[in-house]
């Protein structure tokens, strides 16, 4: 039997087909996020219903609805991260563009003189065309994988654009209940100066008959300039929280007086879906595995650099000293190469080139995971609020019920010198401090509930 013979070239090309195959961008699985991800979160069942898109709507104020349609609408950090969209769009364009044929004309008209020995001189005048042509040949597709990559960080910007949207809708719907809850405080403060001033009436209607001491009248004095010091770091917390507003929807933050806001109720519970589910619908867990992608295949094209390159060039034209003669194709001149390029030595660049990409490849790897883990988080910390909040709640609710009961019973206990004045200024400091507390909670309720919405990658 004799010996198969493969001819040199064939083996070459053999061995160049099967690296070429080897180095394809590997098939990565957004569901692999590292750790094995649980069936449902802790302490719920196991539901896949679907994330309500419109949840603005769950909270029955359209005001907010229009603030944060306003905000989508007019906010200059959107907008640049939409410019940014279309930036990396344009990007991958440009990649892309190398993959065909580049084409140039270059026309032009030149004269000269040209002296002789009898001190003569002639002159010359000539018209010329010329064409070039460069193409390579993407024969092994790092070229593609280029441009891919490139597509795919179009794609995370888009996703980050989308996740942007996203935050400034949260943010904004924060800021309007903070605004919200900023005014009650001023209105609990406002309420609980115009009791100071009645407790202050009463210790000094009873000083003034000689049935109390000088001591209870300056307490309740010092007890109303507390008061009215409260009120003040009240109402500068609301114009604080008014001007981050404006700010968010794209206005000047001159604090103008809006629409009276009040703290909704929460919404009902919402379903939180799977938690394999939250991989594929947050945008910026979208945008990291986009970025991770794009590693992989910038890995693939500096890999595919190690391959000949295979280039196309061409030239040719006219020229004359007659500009009609210019469009006589008999007059053209032209020639066309093919050129093969392999790499031999580049003192370590393409490898460290290579190098570069892995570990570019295994840092997003890292952080996609990183993320994925950091959305768990998320997600799993805003549940778990919202039962302790609920609580909470309900405590800080029956307070405020007891001090208000507690200090109708001071002020009649008092009035009849059952009780010294510390006993019913502490009533009424109990008071406002419940109120002020309830207020606070009921906006984190909220604010909590808008974070669950955002952890979840809800639309807006």
């Amino acid at each position: 039997m004799g010996r198969a013979y493969w001819p040199r070239g064939s083996a070459v090309c053999l061995l160049l087909l099967v690296f070429s195959a080897c180095t394809q961008a590997p098939q990565r699985d957004p569901l692999d996020a590292g750790d094995a991800v649980p069936a449902r979160w802790s302490g719920r069942e196991q539901v896949s219903k679907p994330v309500p898109e419109r949840w603005l709507e769950g909270f029955g104020k359209p005001a907010l609805t229009r603030a944060v349609q306003e905000a989508l609408g007019r906010n200059y950090d959107l907008r640049a991260a939409a410019a940014r969209v279309e930036a990396a769009r344009q990007l991958a364009r440009i990649e892309g563009s190398t993959l065909w044929p580049q084409l140039g004309f270059t026309g032009g008209y030149q004269r000269s003189q040209v002296r002789d020995s009898g001190f003569g001189s002639s002159e010359f005048g000539a018209f010329q065309a010329m064409f070039t042509l460069d193409w390579e040949l993407d024969v092994w597709g790092r070229i593609r994988a280029a441009r891919d990559a490139a597509g795919q960080d179009a794609e995370a910007a888009a996703s980050d654009f989308r996740s942007a949207r996203l935050s400034l809708a949260a943010r904004t719907a924060q800021a309007w209940f903070d605004l919200a809850e900023a005014r009650l405080q001023v209105q609990v403060s406002e309420q609980s100066i115009h009791d100071r001033r009645v407790i202050v009436d009463l210790v000094r209607g009873r000083f003034a008959r000689g049935l109390t001491r000088g001591l209870d009248l300056r307490l309740a004095l010092t007890d109303l300039a507390d008061a009215e010091a409260q009120l003040a770091d009240a109402r500068n917390r609301e114009q604080i929280s008014g001007r981050l507003l404006e700010t968010l929807l794209g206005r000047y933050p001159g604090n103008s007086r809006s629409a009276e806001l009040d703290l909704p109720e929460p919404p009902a519970q919402i379903q939180a879906g799977l938690p394999s589910e939250l991989l594929l619908r947050r945008p910026d867990l979208a945008a990291a595995f986009q970025r991770l992608k794009a590693q992989d295949l910038r890995l693939e094209s500096a890999e595919k650099a190690l391959l000949p390159r295979v280039a196309l060039t061409a030239d040719g034209g006219t020229r004359s000293a007659a500009l009609a003669e210019l469009i006589d194709p008999r007059a053209a001149a032209w020639n066309l190469g093919m050129g093969l390029l392999q790499p031999i030595f580049t003192g370590g660049r393409l490898k460290g080139e290579i190098d570069l990409a892995s570990a570019r490849a295994d840092e997003a790897l890292n952080l996609y995971r990183s993320s994925a883990l950091d959305a768990f988080r998320q997600v799993e910390q805003a549940l778990g609020a919202e039962e302790w909040l609920r609580r909470q709640e309900q405590a800080l609710r029956e307070a405020v019920e007891q001090t208000e009961a507690s200090r109708k019973l001071a002020v009649y206990a008092y009035r009849h010198g059952d009780i010294e004045i510390l006993t019913l200024l502490d009533s009424y400091r109990s008071t406002l401090s419940a109120q002020s507390a309830h207020l606070t909670v009921r906006r984190q309720m909220l604010n909590n509930r808008v974070g669950l919405y955002l952890a979840l990658g809800g639309g807006v």
